[in-house]
């Protein structure tokens, strides 16, 4: 089945670039746009998107807000940010509201096909340079177990809980229960906020 996807920008021309890409791939499903977080709330809980593909900065609503009110809208809905603003003072907000990953405008047509896919699939996605922002402010917090640490840096390389139970020779279930472990000590509720957060605290290297 497509992803079903829905494209909330306040720049008409961004919008109409962007279903023209996702909509030409029988991957994806465009179900809708908007242009700005009351519409975008209302037309997600209209189509439930498997993603929203969402710009930060846009009328009427903070693009963290947006993000805080969709999760509790639809818990299960995966929201890629795609914007042109990299710094920490929208980047952490945004995470930290559980957006499932982080891109800017400039990333390469097939690098956001791949990111939508993989946001889809519950997969954190961060630019390099978003990544970058990251680790430049450390802030320690908490203390990961080295098996936590191998997890969690798997995690941030894109792998499933089934590429991570393969890889470590453990089962999913085991990964789960790391996973639940990590998200406490870190204070977080998914694995986008988990891998920001570690590399702001400095216990994750690019």
């Amino acid at each position: 089945m497509p992803i079903r996807l829905i494209i909330v920008d306040d720049h008409p021309i961004v919008r109409d670039g962007l279903r023209g890409m996702f909509a030409a791939d029988e991957a994806f499903e465009v179900v809708g746009e908007a242009g700005d977080g009351p519409e975008a709330l209302a037309l997600a809980r209209r189509t439930e998107p498997d993603v929203v593909l969402l710009d930060l900065r846009m009328p009427n609503l903070p693009g963290a807000e947006v993000i805080r009110r969709l999760r509790e809208q639809q818990p299960a809905v995966r929201i890629l940010v795609l914007t042109t603003f990299g710094d920490d003072a929208d980047v952490l907000p945004a995470i930290e509201q559980g957006a499932t990953g982080y891109l800017l405008k400039d990333t390469p047509r097939a690098e956001l096909r791949n990111a939508v896919q993989a946001a889809a699939r519950g997969e954190s996605v961060l630019s390099p340079a978003v990544a970058e922002v990251l680790t430049k402010r450390p802030e320690p917090r908490a203390t990961l177990s080295p098996r936590e640490l191998e997890v969690l840096g798997l995690i941030a390389g894109g792998a499933t809980n089934r590429d991570v139970a393969t890889r470590l020779f453990i089962t999913e279930a085991t990964v789960k229960t790391h996973l639940i472990h990590i998200y406490a000590k870190l204070e977080v509720k998914d694995r986008a906020a988990a891998v920001a957060t570690a590399y702001k605290a400095g216990l994750l290297q690019r």
